[in-house]
């Protein structure tokens, strides 16, 4: 195994590495909202938040030489599902056929008070 990190995503907020090569696959941590130009929340609400959450990814995978394309499997955790059709159609935009296989949940609470979260699964 062999941890993946980059300054164009946020740093790990714990024990934890950003993501971990294994083989021929990438395991990338799950992603909060935080510009790493800032180090805060981007603006806006879960639309901005997921968009982010998808930048932050598709950093770490260039980091380790592969891209959002790749993506076999991700998990999505919302703080408010009612939200999840406009949040969906920002996620479609990172993604062309075939889609990645996806897991999407409500969760009472997020790391910071963020409304998104995303973790991947990447193919190198």
């Amino acid at each position: 195994m062999k941890a993946i990190a980059t300054d164009k995503a946020p740093a790990a907020i714990g024990p934890y590495s950003q993501a971990v090569r294994h083989g021929d696959l990438l395991f990338v941590s799950g992603q909060l909202p935080i510009d790493p130009a800032t180090g805060a929340f981007v603006e806006g609400g879960a639309v901005e938040q997921m968009r982010q959450c998808l930048k932050n990814i598709a950093a770490i995978a260039e980091e380790a030489g592969t891209d959002l394309a790749k993506t076999i499997k991700t998990t999505v955790l919302l703080t408010d599902l009612s939200g999840f059709a406009d949040v969906n159609e920002e996620y479609g935009r990172a993604f062309a056929e075939p889609f990645p296989a996806r897991a999407c949940y409500e969760v009472s609470a997020l790391p910071k008070g963020a409304m998104v979260e995303v973790e991947a699964v990447i193919a190198l």
